[in-house]
């Protein structure tokens, strides 16, 4: 008999894919240059010519069996010494080659990073609005995702309703920042609020609460700012990270899981997860990806365009009338939707072949996310249809 666990899992299809899916479909019928697509957080940009380069270095020069073989677990000793070298410049840390982990994207990240810190029965906190597939992640390991509602003036972590979501279970808190699908970005003030918080609970049930920070975004940040490092706040802390979206490369599925120094059990939680993909069947990412990405360290895709595109956005939904906080990062931004019900809006959209996607399985109801990732010509040309819909509609 198949498994009617996962076969129940096809009635519940993920609500981003169903309307890229849709829009496609619409594409077809008008011309895919028609439909106003926001659906699907893919990146646009071209990949960087270093990284090109250093694949085409690498068919040409390298050992064949040095690219296509396969990886040690915990992956290429030389890109994990490459990675813990280059985070300790950028950021300051003391990595050693022991404490990286390398994984097929952030998504791999986040499923090692949290069989590494919990056990069954045990619960794991988060924020809305969040990536909805926290809830696979997290639920089909045996711990719970516990969500703390959002603060949708700010979308910073409410901290009194934080401090009422900790109990004698919670192993670990898991954050986003940047953030999908609202743009916000983690204040410093933010980050040692949310220590000096988790630091607290730890000595309260006299046990270890990790912090996982997934930042896929980090590098996608607007006016001029960096994003702080979670790692730099609090000892504690798996960081999980992905080339997706800063080298534009999501089908190369690498990323990797950094574990402070200063963590308990930080010399062996990479060597923890290498066991852990023996159970996940998630285990040896490409080699030659690694190695690719491990020389190209530093460098991104050029990413103004998403900032640009967000100007754009946010100025004329501002003036249109929607309640929306400004992006810090990301290529997401997140309104309240007209008349107060996101699904009844987006619906409404698809009338105007604008593709926007409802915000309720993101934890946020009443909102809906724009994943600007498209061309700046594009989102030019939407805003016509934009605001005809809000002519029209509202």
């Amino acid at each position: 008999m198949v498994s009617q666990d996962f076969k129940s899992m096809l009635s519940g299809k993920s609500v981003i894919r169903q309307l890229s899916e849709y829009a496609t479909a619409r594409g077809a019928e008008i011309g895919y240059e028609n439909v106003y697509d926001y659906s699907l957080g893919n990146p646009s940009v071209p990949v960087p010519k270093a990284f090109t380069d250093a694949m085409i270095r690498l068919l040409t020069e390298e050992d064949p069996m040095k690219l296509h073989g396969y990886s040690q677990s915990q992956g290429i000793p030389a890109v994990r010494q490459a990675h813990a070298g280059y985070l300790n410049k950028r950021f300051g840390m003391n990595y050693t080659a022991e404490h990286l982990f390398m994984t097929t994207g952030a998504a791999g990240a986040i499923a090692h990073a949290v069989r590494a810190v919990t056990k069954p029965g045990d619960e794991v906190i988060t924020f809305a609005p969040f990536f909805p597939e926290y809830m696979q992640y997290v639920n089909r390991t045996g711990a719970e995702l516990v969500i703390v509602p959002a603060d949708t003036k700010t979308f910073q972590i409410d901290m009194d309703a934080l401090r009422d979501a900790f109990t004698e279970k919670t192993a670990a808190v898991l954050i986003n920042t940047p953030n999908n699908p609202s743009g916000a970005m983690y204040t410093g003030e933010t980050l040692t609020a949310l220590a000096a918080l988790m630091s607290e609970m730890q000595e309260k049930y006299a046990h270890e609460i990790f912090l996982i920070s997934d930042e896929p975004y980090r590098e996608i940040v607007f006016d001029g700012k960096i994003a702080p490092y979670p790692a730099h706040f609090y000892d504690n802390t798996l960081t999980c990270y992905s080339y997706s979206k800063s080298l534009s490369i999501p089908g190369e599925r690498i990323g990797y899981v950094a574990v402070n120094p200063k963590a308990v059990d930080a010399d062996i939680i990479s060597v923890m997860c290498g066991q852990i993909s023996r159970g996940l069947g998630h285990n040896c990412p490409p080699s030659i990806i690694q190695l690719a990405v491990s020389e190209v360290l530093g460098e991104t895709a050029d990413l103004s365009v998403y900032e640009t595109n967000m100007n754009i956005l946010y100025d004329e939904l501002v003036s249109l009338g929607f309640e929306v906080t400004r992006p810090g990062g990301t290529f997401y931004i997140m309104p309240r939707a007209l008349g107060g019900d996101s699904l009844e809006f987006c619906n409404k959209a698809k009338e105007y072949d604008l593709i926007l996607v409802p915000a309720d399985s993101f934890g946020a109801p009443g909102f809906f996310r724009m994943a600007y990732c498209i061309d700046t010509d594009k989102v030019e040309r939407s805003l016509d249809a934009l605001r005809r819909f809000v002519r029209d509609k509202y």
